[in-house]
């Protein structure tokens, strides 16, 4: 999402709890799901002699799932789409081998591919989707699970989602109750007398036609499709008072829940590049970019860490363009050298030492007062550390970086001790963690997300007009990121990272490739220029 449009917001002034699908709100099974259909009917329409050869066409994972099986019980989507194709088969019973000629033992069988594809395929969770949870059950709302699957205590513990529902309404409990499946809203309705709650204080989270279909015949005080399969006219058609592509497009008494993804699976910034321009004509930019690792590749040593030409002249034809900012863990006065350019804002420091030119005129320190203990804590370290080979100590006016990247695996740890005992001695401090160091700062609520903040109303813009964009690849960047969630873009570089988890949205490879990002965006019109 480039720019966050108005949010609709639950809040319990209004409801009281929660009710979800699993397979494909929560969980990514639907995959599985749609995988175990295919293999059951592709092999059934090619043995059968039901079906003349000429017909014989194959199970299609959009339309044929979307429409026939998706979000209703096991035996009812064999029988809903075997009838979809002139087919009629004796019922059975539930007991019936997966290998009998009728609905149940068909179904059988699907469940028997479904557990043989779980082995092995991990269970997924949805962009944000164990966020959210978590979030609303801080909020106070009561919730539920209540999906058409028998699998649905197994699909749950392998996603490690066991204990966040109140209730689990599930393909078993329905089969025990005699409660009618979706479209119906039996199961539903079964959930919301668990809770002691009345129907139209809750909210049915639906991503099947037929679980919205069966939301609406419930009465529900909101019906939220979830479009992961670009059927949202259809879900609204089906009865859905708002449809969502992901569950961090709503917002919880106000707030948005903090969302996390595993760098290999954050999209690339370079797919949003034509949103972005058509976004730019309406909108006002501030650009802010790290140093180490956004526009220079890590090095060894930070002394060595020189922006190429290339990049230099990126960033200045940049900036006569759009508000620029370096907002950089390295001290003011090194940062302004490395880069050499007098038409940026710098912020040093993690943004506790900013400057800007003379005509912006912006000028902000914080925690002056830090800088004596930062003087004793520095010469404790100088001592300790002297006998640790590779061990860097980078100074800088409001923070102190220990650099372990030399120093051997088996005495990383030992430097980290020493970072911890200083603490001790010093615990106005805090510490903070990066790529191969530990940077000992002033324990203040300030970060790179504030110092952001902190630049747009100093430049005197409107941020309902403006749009933030910050690049960095740290897990000190992660301030910001987790800052612009709510009003702007975060772009991580990977530079090879993919299992650690980031708050950005978009993702960039390396410096070579943040250049052509920075390169398209220079090239840009930009507000109350013609495209």
């Amino acid at each position: 999402m480039i720019k966050r449009k108005e949010l609709f917001n639950i809040s319990r002034k209004d409801f009281d709890a929660l009710l979800f699908d699993l397979d494909g709100v929560i969980t990514k099974t639907a995959r599985v799901h749609s995988m175990s259909w295919k293999k059951l009917f592709d092999e059934y329409i090619r043995d059968t002699g039901r079906i003349p050869e000429k017909d014989k066409k194959p199970f299609d994972p959009e339309y044929d799932y979307n429409t026939f099986v998706d979000g209703k019980p096991r035996y009812e989507g064999v029988k809903s789409f075997l009838e979809s194709r002139g087919i009629s088969l004796p019922f059975g019973k539930p007991e019936d081998s997966p290998e009998k000629e009728t609905v149940c033992g068909l179904g059988n069988r699907k469940n028997r591919y479904f557990h043989e594809y779980l082995k092995q395929e991990n269970v997924e969770v949805h962009h944000g989707s164990r966020e959210f949870l978590e979030f609303v059950k801080d909020k106070g709302f009561r919730t539920a699970v209540v999906t058409s699957s028998k699998n649905c205590s197994i699909v749950l513990k392998a996603a490690g989602l066991t204990d966040v529902f109140d209730i689990q309404v599930d393909g078993l409990v329905a089969a025990s109750l005699n409660l009618k499946g979706k479209p119906e809203a039996d199961t539903f309705l079964d959930a919301v007398r668990k809770l002691h709650v009345k129907p139209e204080r809750a909210i049915v989270f639906e991503d099947a036609l037929a679980g919205v279909q069966a939301g609406r015949a419930g009465h529900f005080g909101c019906v939220i499709g979830v479009d992961r399969a670009n059927q949202g006219k259809a879900l609204k058609r089906r009865g859905a008072d708002l449809v969502v592509r992901d569950l961090t497009e709503l917002s919880v008494e106000g707030e948005m829940p903090v969302t996390t993804m595993p760098m290999e699976n954050i999209p690339s910034a370079m797919i949003i590049l034509k949103h972005l321009e058509e976004e730019l004509l309406k909108s006002n930019p501030v650009i802010a970019l790290d140093y180490d690792g956004t526009l220079t590749p890590i090095v060894e040593r930070p002394e060595l860490a020189v922006l190429s030409p290339e990049m230099r002249s990126t960033l200045k034809k940049l900036a006569e363009r759009f508000p620029v900012a370096i907002i950089s863990g390295r001290d003011l006065k090194d940062i302004k050298q490395f880069i050499r350019l007098d038409n940026l804002i710098y912020a040093g420091s993690h943004g506790f030492d900013i400057s800007s030119p003379p005509q912006i005129n912006l000028a902000f320190q914080m925690g002056r007062e830090f800088i004596p203990i930062l003087d004793r804590i520095q010469r404790f370290l100088e001592k300790q550390v002297m006998n640790i080979d590779g061990v860097i100590l980078e100074r800088k006016k409001f923070s102190l970086a220990v650099h372990y990247r030399l120093v051997a695996e088996n005495q990383v740890n030992e430097v980290e001790f020493l970072v911890d005992m200083a603490l001790i001695k010093e615990p106005k401090l805090q510490k903070g963690l990066g790529k191969k160091v530990f940077e000992l700062k002033p324990d203040l609520n300030w970060d790179k997300g504030r110092a952001l903040l902190w630049l747009i109303e100093g430049l005197g813009m409107d941020m309902e007009e403006t749009l933030p964009m910050y690049i960095g690849d740290d897990i000190t960047d992660e301030d910001a990121f987790r800052t612009l969630q709510k009003i702007g873009v975060g772009i991580v570089v990977r530079d090879g990272e993919r299992k650690r988890r980031s708050m950005a949205e978009y993702s960039l490879e390396n410096t070579m490739e943040v250049r052509m990002f920075l390169e398209k965006l220079a090239e840009m019109p930009m507000k109350g220029e013609k495209p």
